[in-house]
């Protein structure tokens, strides 16, 4: 008995024709009653009843259709897991993003490739850039969001977005109008990225202080957003962070004013090994740059 039987047998079964089955399959009507006879041979079961009026199963040849059917379903399902296996669409995927970065795209990006392909372990990481590129080059990591700049010949990147920066601040403890009252508090505390862990963001900030005509006094400092937020929450300091952060700590207490004045901006990359990407990061990219689009609209 070969595959070809048995779904010469269940088009039949489907048609209860010769004629229109045979159509179907793209062959003739001889040989679809041949491998019929073998099918029925081998099983010594009489799965038709046909004269030249009409074909009907037998009850020997619904209970065949019904097991039949639910063992092609699952061959069909096999040899799609098998094609997946074989695209490397299975295994473990690895992706890290910097905690800076929107983490309502992240999240969604994680559902849609956990939708799409359903054999594969997606672990993902919170790492700042500086270590993304090293796990990226070593190829500890499949895929990347960081910010730039990024100088390394063995990685690909592509701009997902520009940021801006925002001056962010309790509005319970400060009364700030707008990012020309920046001015006024070259003696508040500031918190801001530890310059170990961001050394590019941390001398932005300083940069964008400076345009502004005064030194921070930068008091804490953290390595990660969410701790950051609070402590600006809290009204222990006040902070510059990347203007998207507002969508993922949108509190109450806080005060976000856009800094249009310095004209400076961090570009979020999507960063992969150097070579042809995998079509797991290709999805990647193009559905974070759908989003990206989105957003913008």
């Amino acid at each position: 008995m070969e595959l070809r039987h048995l779904k010469y047998f269940l088009k039949l079964a489907e048609e209860l024709s010769f004629v229109r089955a045979a159509d179907k399959l793209f062959i003739s009507q001889p040989p679809l009653s041949r491998q019929i006879k073998e099918l029925e041979t081998e099983l010594g079961a009489t799965l038709f009843e046909r004269n030249n009026k009409r074909v009907i199963l037998t009850d020997a040849g619904k209970y065949y259709q019904k097991e039949i059917q639910e063992l092609v379903q699952n061959l069909e399902r096999i040899n799609l897991t098998t094609k997946k296996i074989s695209k490397n669409q299975s295994g473990e995927f690895r992706i890290a993003y910097v905690s800076s970065t929107f983490s309502g795209d992240i999240s969604e990006l994680l559902q849609f490739l956990s939708d799409k392909y359903p054999y594969v372990n997606f672990r993902l990481y919170e790492v700042p850039t500086v270590k993304q590129i090293d796990a990226l080059e070593e190829g500890k990591i499949d895929f990347g969001i960081i910010r730039a700049p990024l100088h390394s010949p063995k990685i690909d990147s592509q701009l997902w977005f520009k940021d801006s920066f925002s001056l962010v601040f309790n509005r319970n403890k400060y009364n700030i109008a707008s990012e020309e009252d920046l001015i006024h508090l070259k003696d508040e505390t500031f918190v801001f990225f530890n310059k170990q862990y961001a050394p590019y963001f941390y001398d932005a900030l300083l940069q964008i202080c400076t345009q502004y005509g005064f030194k921070p006094k930068v008091v804490h400092e953290s390595n990660n957003i969410s701790s950051i937020i609070q402590l600006v929450k809290n009204g222990l300091g006040i902070s510059i962070v990347p203007t998207a952060i507002k969508k993922s700590h949108n509190y109450p207490e806080l005060e976000f004013v856009e800094l249009k004045k310095v004209a400076l901006f961090t570009d979020i990359l999507l960063a992969t090994p150097k070579g042809n990407p995998s079509e797991i990061s290709k999805a990647a990219i193009v559905f974070l740059m759908e989003q990206n689009s989105k957003n913008e609209n």
